[in-house]
């Protein structure tokens, strides 16, 4: 940290605990990415908890004169989330909600990401009127200061059009709520010079008819260049001039530390087409017809796009044989009931029958199919990464033209991508509002590279401008990479008012200096982030942080994107060898905060848009770190059943330790041999299972019908661990297991030596490959010879294992989930009756990366009568074996969870080792859901044997 800011650090670390001001090297790196191709490394980020921290922290930064920006999901594009100043983050406590009695309005912190608000509303048939790509990943924070809008959300339903009230915080520290009465009087006598001089530019805009007529001018279309100075000419009342110009002030006026917005319909009744045409003017043409007509979307698609996505399900045969100059439209309608839909959907083919097309309009209702679409459109941004050279960056602009002259600029646009050889550039956008995104790669590694970028925005800043008097950022907000373009959009008076605004609301320039106005003309062209090889497995990352709420490490320790930052800089500084004592410091510390707390869950595969799974690095990584434990990792592989033997005589003494010595004792002293042995010993625990009972030998019942018959393999961590010390359950999962199959009319064989088998899964997270490989082979073997060559399923209890198996085993072997097996083949064999009770669900991360989180419900609400889903909590960190070897990555991953099922009388999950963790941190326990649906089941009459 620079000396600089130690008496500001000094100040804040009297309110603000240490192990929330971060300024080591490794965790500065990290958070000086956001989702831009600009990096600047913060001095220090602070980890803020509340409005009292936020008031404070600002008191203290006007009083040593240090600037600040606020972070809150860092999806931003244009570099306004970035400092090398003092960075403001949002820790756990921003995460509140309420919606009102008539769900009219919703309030919301802004660490609540926009796609949970909307979940919180589905019940309602309503939700928050912006809708960008990133809204589940982006927070409301960042949604409000960025004015972010989307594909469905055009210019009547953004932040600046749906907003009721809100909390917010200026840059002096002081505290205004603009629902309460009380907080606005108080306002008013605090801060009267401001709000008068508030009403004052107000009358000056509207005096100057000139400037009026150009803020109604620009607004007639998607526009976030600069900051919101049509509030001025829109409202009378200061209060509310204030805190419309906080909307899209990209943190640079104030911070927002709720927003109340007015909730919108959400229509139950949906329908997608995808229609192709044969030129782009003809689907330009079709947009402004379609604006008439009751569409909710219609996102344009260039041919470059089409090409780019041209083999993703859903897309036809012919996309190949359109021509050069074709388009396509994904239009959407929505509607309260099916018959409006129809109406609609009517009248839209009826508007488009005046246009050619290259094939045959038809809407689709199917929620699956026109997923399928969306995911098509979702996919562009994606498509570019995923092809781009490495080290090369994804740059994604947004632009916006009067609707009626879209042709014309798309032509345009296409015209100077191949000027300056952006070949593999393509357009997509949200048509019916003349928004258009154009995505190309960037190199930025030579001065000849930055030359063309340079030019490229110069050409594209004449294009919108002077030729078409458009919006240079329609919806991504300004930032760093278009505040040099803003006087030249707005023209010199709205520039100057601009000025105006910041000043009065920010005098000593302090928050966020130099993001949307800058007098740098070259600001756009500095600090570009650097983008070296690392490892294949990661070198298509574009950073943008859709990974991040997926991770159970991310408030412990780092997220994948932060992960891939450092693995990149070690990667780096490795090949130039420029600092070696930077290099030896990062390794250092990366070896816990990267390798040792990630979980390897693979759920950031999930979410991100070139489907990297961050674990996959984790485990390349620690295969390099272990390689000398090759030999001793065969050697258990090779005598597995003495492993898990020796595991249940442990937890069988441990359990009589505890009851001699206090479970107290325990924990505390095993807590210290944890931490000396370096994990390698675990922590006690007194959710710590009783040792499994070992599946016994068994006669089976001669059955006719070889289609009963099913190949029971108990994972072998089923098999060490039953149920915990506390449970009045005392059955091992594969005894209720074995009941239930037999119940449901099955007969039920288990793999000869058992006990030897292994998926190689606890290899496999440990980067021992050859071990596991080792491991599945000898399941493999032993697999197909019972099925004989895969004619009879197989049944896994463990969602870990079962992936493991589905990805790496003979294909031929019919290899099912529990969940899968007994949605399936079980739920129609059995009479089940629902308990009345509350029961927490949870959905392991193998279980979604299967597809099986539905069917996991769909069996839960068949055996409860209220499940509960706790928000926020994804992957729990128990990770194989690191819920005992650093039980910190469990804790944090369900440090929400015991609020969330305080009302829950037990829980559910289908991973006997993330059971574990999941009831030491809830409160209650945590069994396989086979449990409850051998307890609330009995067999149909002629299921019984």
């Amino acid at each position: 940290m620079n000396t600089h800011f130690q008496p500001f650090f000094d100040d804040i670390s009297s309110f603000i605990p240490l192990s929330r001001l971060i300024t080591d090297p490794l965790r500065t790196l990290a958070y000086g990415t956001d989702a831009s191709f600009y990096r600047l490394v913060p001095q220090i980020v602070v980890q803020a908890t509340s409005e009292t921290e936020i008031q404070q922290l600002l008191k203290a930064a006007n009083k040593h004169r240090i600037s600040v920006t606020f972070r809150a999901a860092g999806t931003s594009l244009s570099g306004q989330a970035i400092t090398d100043s003092v960075l403001i983050v949002l820790a756990d406590g921003w995460d509140g909600y309420k919606i009102s009695q008539d769900t009219m309005q919703i309030s919301l912190q802004p660490g609540v990401i926009g796609g949970n608000a909307n979940k919180y509303l589905l019940p309602f048939q309503r939700k928050i009127g912006p809708d960008p790509a990133s809204i589940n990943a982006a927070k409301i924070g960042g949604i409000a200061a960025n004015n972010a809008s989307g594909m469905c959300c055009g210019t009547a339903q953004n932040s600046y059009q749906t907003l009721k009230s809100m909390r917010l915080i200026l840059a002096d520290g002081s505290l205004l709520d603009t629902a309460c009465p009380d907080s606005i009087q108080a306002f008013k006598q605090s801060h009267a010079t401001l709000l008068n001089e508030l009403s004052l530019l107000a009358e000056q805009t509207l005096a100057n008819q000139a400037l009026t007529e150009r803020i109604k001018h620009k607004y007639r279309l998607k526009n976030t260049t600069g900051y919101a100075i049509n509030s001025l000419i829109d409202f009378t009342d200061p209060i509310d001039i204030l805190q419309h110009l906080m909307i899209g002030s990209e943190g640079t006026l104030g911070f927002i530390s709720e927003i109340t917005y007015n909730t919108v319909e959400e229509h139950p009744h949906k329908a997608s087409a995808l229609i192709f045409f044969n030129s782009v003017r003809v689907t330009c043409e079709a947009v402004a017809a379609l604006k008439h007509t009751p569409v909710a979307a219609v996102e344009l698609i260039d041919r470059a796009g089409l090409t780019s996505v041209m083999h993703k399900p859903g897309m036809p045969d012919f996309i190949s044989d359109l021509n050069p100059n074709a388009a396509a439209l994904l239009v959407e309608t929505r509607a309260s009931n099916e018959h409006q839909l129809n109406q609609a959907i009517n009248e839209i083919i009826a508007t488009l029958s005046q246009f050619e097309t290259a094939s045959q309009v038809e809407f689709y209702t199917d929620p699956s199919r026109c997923a399928e679409f969306w995911a098509i459109r979702k996919g562009l941004f994606p498509a570019v990464g995923a092809v781009r050279l490495t080290g090369t960056t994804v740059i994604i602009e947004d632009v916006a033209f009067p609707v009626e002259r879209l042709a014309d600029a798309v032509e345009d646009l296409h015209s100077i991508f191949k000027q300056l050889n952006y070949h593999e550039a393509l357009i997509f956008g949200h048509a019916l509002e003349g928004n258009l995104h154009f995505v190309f790669t960037q190199s930025f590694d030579s001065k000849d590279e930055v030359k063309r970028y340079e030019q490229l925005m110069e050409d594209v800043a004449r294009l919108v401008v002077d030729k078409y008097d458009g919006s240079l950022k329609a919806e991504h907000g300004t930032g760093r990479n278009m505040a040099p373009f803003v006087e030249r959009e707005w023209g010199k008076d709205a520039y100057q008012l601009m000025w105006s605004l910041k000043k009065r609301l920010d005098p000593n320039n302090l928050l966020n200096p130099g993001v949307l106005l800058n007098e740098d003309p070259q600001v756009h062209l500095a600090n570009l982030k650097p983008m070296p090889a690392a490892h294949p497995l990661i070198d298509k990352c574009i950073e943008c942080g859709f990974c991040e709420p997926s991770c159970p490490s991310r408030a412990l320790t780092l997220t994948p994107r932060q992960r891939i930052v450092i693995w990149r800089e070690i990667s780096e500084l490795r090949r130039t060898g420029s600092n070696p004592e930077r290099l030896k410091r990062l390794e250092a510390d990366y070896q816990y905060q990267g390798e040792e707390t990630c979980a390897a869950c693979g759920l950031c595969a999930n979410t991100c848009p070139v489907s990297i799974n961050t674990g996959n690095l984790t485990r390349a990584i620690r295969a390099e770190n272990h390689i000398t434990w090759t030999k001793k990792a065969n050697w258990l592989a090779q005598n597995f059943s003495t492993l898990l033997a020796s595991g249940r005589i442990l937890l069988t003494v441990a359990h009589q330790t505890q009851r001699v010595l206090g479970a107290n004792f325990l924990r505390k002293t095993s807590s210290g041999i944890t931490r000396l042995s370096q994990g390698k010993v675990p922590t006690w625990s007194p959710s710590m299972p009783r040792a499994a009972n070992r599946i016994q030998a068994r006669e089976l019942p001669s059955q006719t019908n070889p289609s009963s018959k099913v190949i029971y393999f108990a994972s072998c961590a089923s098999r060490t661990f039953g149920t915990s010390s506390q449970d009045t359950e005392t059955r091992s999962l594969h005894e209720v297991t074995l009941n239930l199959l037999t119940k449901a009319g099955f007969e039920v064989i288990f793999p000869p030596k058992i006990e030897q088998l292994c998926c190689g899964m606890p290899f496999e997270s440990k980067g021992l490959f050859e071990a596991a490989k080792l491991k599945s082979d000898e399941l493999n073997t032993t697999l197909l010879e019972l099925t004989q060559d895969g004619t009879v399923p197989i049944f896994s209890d463990t969602s870990p294992c079962s992936l493991r198996m589905k990805d790496n085993l003979d294909p031929r072997l019919q290899i099912f989930d529990s969940v899968e097996f007994i949605d399936r083949f079980v739920l129609n064999k059995l009479d089940i009756e629902a308990k009345e009770m509350q029961l927490a669900v949870h959905v392991t991360c193998s279980t979604v990366k299967m597809g099986l989180a539905d069917a996991l419900i769909r069996i839960s609400r068949r055996c409860a009568s209220h499940i509960v889903l706790p928000d926020q909590i994804t992957c729990c960190g128990f990770a194989g074996d690191k819920g005992f070897t650093h039980p910190e990555l469990n804790a944090s991953s369900l440090r929400t969870l015991k609020t969330a099922v305080q009302t829950c009388d037990m829980g559910a999950s289908t991973s006997r080792t993330c059971e574990i963790g999941l009831t030491q941190h809830s409160g209650i326990e945590y069994r396989s859901i086979l449990y409850l649906l051998d307890q609330q089941s009995k067999a149909i009459e002629q299921n019984r044997p």
